[in-house]
């Protein structure tokens, strides 16, 4: 099978490292941080295999962290997608989201469902933010509507639920910052991805990096189990 990476999933972490090493509040990691997700997107709109771009923004864990942090997270994603609607429409990007977002603030629902309607029809990249997002909360909201349906369960069956799932399966799944772990992001369509660690710090990261983890995913052999 040729090797064409055609959805790629980041775990972007490292802001608050990154800030931390430069005597920044953590907020500023998370400001750059966002850049580099605008810098990211527009290279991957631009890449002659690249479909799918999903980015681990906000886990169902991050509600752990100090309030004032969660609250400016959500200030910033409501500025970025407001202030991102001209690159997605310069650069013919579809916003995408999985994720429970009914716990965001209203203002917040309707900026994502503003931005969704706005690209719906765009089809050079498909942009999909993970947005309090946890792949094992997924799966079993997936089951338990299955279950309140009375429907089988089978792997094919239950694919079809999983919210994610319409976005096809990971071929890359990368994670910054140094971590070795997948920290319950996108378990389910992961199951073959090729999986990619760098101790690069996402505010840094960068498209000759991304470049370079392309170019060593085609040099890999993906048997899907077999031989």
């Amino acid at each position: 099978m040729s090797n064409i990476a055609r959805h790629i999933a980041i775990i972007m972490d490292g802001n608050g490292r990154w800030a931390n090493e430069r005597g920044l509040k953590r907020v500023k990691g998370h400001e750059r941080g966002a850049e580099a997700v605008r810098t990211i997107t527009t290279y991957a709109s631009n890449h002659p295999e690249i479909d799918v771009l999903t980015l681990y923004a906000f886990s169902t864990e991050n509600w752990k962290r100090p309030k004032m942090e969660v609250d400016f997270l959500m200030r910033l994603l409501n500025n970025y997608l407001k202030n991102e609607m001209e690159t997605y429409i310069r650069h013919q990007i579809r916003f995408e989201t999985i994720g429970d977002i009914s716990r965001f603030s209203s203002a917040l629902q309707d900026r994502i469902a503003k931005t969704k309607e706005a690209t719906k029809r765009f089809s050079k990249l498909t942009q999909v933010l993970a947005l309090n997002y946890g792949s094992q909360d997924e799966i079993a909201r997936a089951a338990r509507t299955m279950c309140d349906r009375g429907e089988s369960i089978t792997v094919e069956s239950l694919e079809k639920r999983i919210e994610s799932s319409k976005f096809g399966p990971v071929d890359i799944l990368i994670r910054t910052g140094g971590e070795q772990r997948l920290s319950n992001f996108l378990l389910w369509q992961s199951a073959y991805a090729e999986l990619f660690f760098t101790p690069t710090l996402w505010p840094d990261f960068n498209p000759d990096e991304l470049e370079r983890i392309i170019e060593e995913f085609k040099k890999r052999q993906r048997r899907f189990g077999g031989i």
